[in-house]
């Protein structure tokens, strides 16, 4: 069985109410064009690192209700999902890892987190997460606007720090991974990095891609 847990944060992809910000410039239907195509590509890299054997997968899901949930996961093929819930997204993370650390199956896993932003994501950035978790506590895929498309955590760290990576955070501020650094630094938390990607929001971030 797998030492780590690959948590999703996903949004249900519906007309009107995902990728608001680049919906402005390139009209919804291109904008949930896009956000599919996204969201696929994410579900790909998953189940194929769930085929493999090296993570196990939940979805943490927001913008439908249960029964909904349910026939997506199971089309999508995925068995574990929670809601994300109410509130900032560190307080979504945080939930999701105490939900998922209440399952014993869970309790001792790696954890690491990513969206549904990322056309280039690979398999292989998670594969370099799990290789570094085992001798680093957090490791973190900064992002172009100031934040993080990844954050994974060992097992060691969430038995002791689940909250101490979310504190004192303004979310959606170009400035959330420099205070989560902080956070960590203060702790003398052992902290590694993958490299930069760019998560799509805005035109300017496509434009950017080339």
């Amino acid at each position: 069985m797998s030492e780590t847990l690959l948590i999703i944060m996903a949004k249900w992809p519906r007309f009107g109410s995902c990728k608001t910000r680049l919906s402005k410039d390139i009209g919804k239907s291109n904008a949930l064009r896009i956000q599919n195509k996204m969201l696929n590509h994410t579900l790909s890299v998953s189940n194929y690192l769930k085929e493999q054997k090296i993570t196990e997968i939940s979805m943490a899901i927001t913008g439908i209700g249960l029964n909904s949930s349910k026939r997506w996961c199971k089309d999508l093929g995925i068995n574990n999902f929670y809601f994300q819930g109410k509130g900032c997204l560190g307080e979504k993370m945080k939930r999701q890892i105490f939900k998922s650390r209440r399952n014993l199956r869970n309790n001792k896993k790696n954890i690491i987190f990513i969206g549904t932003d990322l056309p280039n994501l690979s398999h292989m950035d998670i594969v370099r997460t799990i290789s570094k978790l085992k001798k680093k506590d957090v490791i973190i895929g900064p992002s172009n606007d100031g934040g993080y498309w990844l954050i994974g955590f060992s097992q060691r760290f969430l038995s002791k720090n689940s909250y101490l990576p979310f504190i004192n955070i303004k979310w959606s501020s170009n400035d959330v991974l420099r205070k989560t650094i902080n956070n960590l630094s203060q702790q003398k938390i052992k902290i590694d990095f993958l490299s930069t990607k760019i998560d799509i929001d805005t035109l300017h971030d496509i434009d950017q891609r080339g």
